[in-house]
């Protein structure tokens, strides 16, 4: 019986559950892993841009099924509860996404076809983030029947690229509440404790328009230089040890209709990222408090994230090796309530990239780690 030395954690005849890390030799892991990488080669091929996920959300219901799981659906948005729940005790969310960003320019390989070359798997979304979705259902599929202290549900979610409202935003409702969640993105199966929120704010400046040739009109771009310069040297003193300072970077500036018209309207973007010790709003007001134009946010909701070191998941990861850190990229994290812990196969760096690609290893070892993380795992 494969998972004898599992079930004897779970019976109490080790006293410590953290002192026996099961034996990924005991588990069938390269059969695990050849499951999960033909199930990646097919999302691979099967185009799934953030608003658009429904034919591939339509392939994973069907997977989920034809290995016996009971999944529940809501737009593209697909969950499964372990068949063991228990309303008394704590419950655990795997999240991974099943959207990707539309393919850039410079690709070598075709964006949509699953192309094999050694051990890398080359093809858009393999990295970010159909990696860490098809490590984590397969692990969940494995400990669903396996006893364990806490409720497991798994979720693959939709529009996360995008931070759509047809997301995690609308599934979590329809979840039992969730005390802990695993989120699984690109961090080479290290553990991210800390994420960096977000927030877009339209910034508008006003002037009078005029002839520039005579001495006429209140400049607005003139006005927006001010601000700009002003978000460009500000650095609020809050600094957080494992995600830096708050950032503010402009991105786009728009103003102006021909060269001889003072423009008496000028409009830039900046682009806020915020450590857990600010809230969006806070920084919002500090802003706004400062800045001669209007400022606009696109949306607050976006939100830092952390989870103590203490927390068993944490700790548990810290056993098997992991080295706990901060991420300045942002993922389904921000519309958690929860504490969460983000942690997936392959590298942030290649996401969003030409010949995006995953390694097959680094399939097989997120399907181990997780395994070890989970079972065994008291909350």
């Amino acid at each position: 019986m494969q998972y004898l030395p599992i079930l004897f954690i779970f019976a109490g005849i080790t006293p410590n559950p953290y002192s026996l890390i099961p034996n990924p030799k005991r588990m069938p892991i390269d059969r695990l892993t050849q499951e999960a990488v033909e199930l990646l080669k097919q999302l691979i091929e099967t185009p799934r841009i953030s608003r658009e996920e429904q034919e591939a959300t339509d392939l994973l219901e069907q997977y989920m099924r034809e290995r016996g799981l009971c999944p529940q659906r809501e737009a593209n948005n697909l969950w499964c509860v372990a068949p063991d729940y228990d309303g008394e005790r704590k419950t655990l969310l795997l999240c991974a996404h099943i959207d990707t960003v539309r393919p850039v320019s410079g690709w070598q390989h075709e964006p949509h076809k699953a192309t094999l070359e050694g051990d890398t798997l080359y093809g858009l979304g393999a990295n970010d983030d159909g990696a860490s979705l098809v490590a984590l259902l397969t692990v969940f599929c494995e400990l669903r029947s396996v006893p364990r202290n806490y409720n497991l549900v798994f979720l693959a979610s939709a529009e996360e690229e995008v931070s759509g409202r047809n997301g995690i935003e609308r599934a979590l409702p329809l979840l039992p509440p969730i005390d802990v969640a695993l989120v699984g993105e690109p961090t080479c199966m290290q553990p991210a404790i800390a994420e960096k929120g977000l927030m877009v704010l339209d910034v508008t400046e006003h002037g009078r328009a005029g002839h520039a040739a005579r001495n006429e009109g209140d400049n607005a771009i003139y006005h927006a230089l001010e601000d700009i310069e002003w978000i460009r040297t500000t650095k609020f003193p809050e600094v957080s040890p494992l995600l830096g300072p708050t950032k503010m970077t402009v991105t786009v500036i728009e103003a102006g209709t021909q060269h001889n018209v003072v423009p008496d309207k000028c409009h830039f973007v900046v682009d806020v990222r915020t450590n857990e010790l600010h809230t969006n709003e806070d920084i919002y007001n500090r802003i706004r408090a400062h800045v001669r134009g209007e400022v606009t946010p696109r949306s607050t909701r976006l939100s830092s994230s952390r989870i103590d070191r203490e927390h068993p998941l944490v700790r548990r990861a810290v056993e098997l090796g992991r080295t706990p850190f901060g991420s300045p990229t942002l993922s389904d994290q921000a519309l958690l309530s929860c504490p969460s812990l983000k942690m997936g196969p392959g590298d942030s760096r290649r996401s969003h990239t030409a010949d995006e690609f995953i390694r097959i290893p680094e399939i097989r070892e997120g399907i181990e780690l997780y395994l070890r993380l989970l079972v065994g795992l008291s909350l």
